[in-house]
């Protein structure tokens, strides 16, 4: 028995104009909305019971997903009646079991969700995030100066390489005490008062596929990869 949220009330701004049309969970990723996707994968990984956090165009997304039935999954609804941001969302939901996952609703991925969610478990963890490792190639001949503006090193055109959150975490209760209720409650927000608290927080680094489809050229390449990474993705032959 698991349990997830998944946050599915964003605008999708990012994704317009394809986003005026639909939420961006109902985007389509091959045959499946990106958030069908998403159900299909938690439900193989042994979650049973889904809380959709909505906002924007919640019909819709309650229209497709219903109850969860089509999918052995048990779907309910926790609607926004203001943008709460990441975290904010959480707040307004009751029932939450002592841990469980959260991710955003626009992630690909072949994470092993529930895998993630029995090391936080096992470890008595307060917060758990989902990293990737990523290279960025700085395209200019980088300064470096002194005090007073003298030259002290150049390197032409490094590659940085630095840690992202994945948009999939898992969480133990207590951070509800942190969330304030009725405000706009970002992740950056929760990580930077664990920092300031002296919380420990594990940042798992991994090698697995992910594409956050936020963006509209992320999303036209998980359209063009998605057919060949079925296998991986769903289980699919």
């Amino acid at each position: 028995m698991a349990r997830a949220v998944i946050l599915a009330g964003g605008k999708g701004t990012r994704l317009r104009p394809y986003t005026v049309v639909l939420p961006k969970p109902l985007m389509p990723i091959g045959e499946y909305p990106i958030l069908e996707v998403i159900l299909r994968q938690l439900a193989a990984c042994g979650f049973d019971h889904i809380t959709l956090a909505v906002n924007h165009q919640a019909e819709l997304i309650k229209a497709y997903f219903g109850d969860g039935s089509k999918w052995k999954l048990r779907i309910d609804y926790s609607m926004e009646t203001e943008p709460l941001s990441t975290m904010g969302p959480l707040k307004l939901i009751s029932d939450l079991p002592e841990n469980f996952l959260i991710m955003n609703g626009d992630v690909l991925t072949d994470l092993p969700y529930g895998e993630m969610l029995q090391r936080h478990i096992a470890e008595s963890r307060l917060f758990t995030v989902a990293a990737s490792r990523r290279e960025h190639l700085v395209d200019y001949g980088v300064l470096k100066t002194d005090a007073e503006g003298h030259l002290t090193d150049f390197e032409e055109k490094p590659k940085l390489n630095y840690l992202v959150s994945m948009g999939i975490y898992c969480a133990n209760r207590r951070i509800l005490d942190v969330i304030p209720r009725g405000l706009k409650y970002g992740f950056d927000e929760l990580m930077l008062e664990f920092i300031a608290r002296g919380e420990r927080v594990k940042v798992e680094d991994n090698d697995r596929y992910w594409l956050d489809i936020g963006r509209v050229d992320d999303y036209m390449r998980a359209i063009d990869e998605f057919e060949s990474l079925r296998p991986q993705l769903l289980g699919e032959k």
